[in-house]
């Protein structure tokens, strides 16, 4: 079995945003020179996620509204958390979203569904965070 990591860093100019990390996941796999497996990627920062949808622009606006209403980012008087930092509504946020994927490898490429990306959800931007992906298989 062959094992293969990497990080990828992310540094998002707005304090939210929504990235498709497929591409760069495609690669990593070409890399790694797996066709049999199992990919993993996380967020290693308790205000970012890994998630899979679909890469159209309206549901991503809807996450953004839905997540704003279930964890609004102010007041920041709103959440005990918030002292030190003002980052309490990104937490939530991260849980609801998820932390990480685990994505079969088939044939060399990822074992997706036909409208299935992979992105990287930023939710207290505007500084380096990291994604890990672990590959391993045959």
């Amino acid at each position: 079995m062959k094992s293969y990591r990497k990080e990828l860093i992310f540094n998002t100019a707005t304090r939210r945003e929504f990235i498709n990390i497929t591409p760069q996941l495609r690669q990593c796999l070409v890399e790694s020179g797996i066709k049999e497996g199992l990919l993993l990627c996380n967020a290693m920062h308790i205000t970012a996620s890994v998630f899979i949808n679909d890469d159209e622009p309206g549901l991503h606006y809807d996450f953004e509204q839905w997540l704003e209403k279930l964890a609004p980012e102010k007041p920041y008087s709103q959440y005990k958390h918030n002292g030190y930092e003002d980052n309490a509504d990104a937490h939530l946020k991260r849980t609801i979203m998820g932390r990480e994927v685990v994505v079969a490898i088939t044939d060399g490429d990822l074992d997706l569904g036909p409208w299935e990306q992979i992105f990287y959800g930023e939710f207290d931007g505007r500084r380096k965070k990291r994604v890990l992906v672990k590959i391993i298989g045959e």
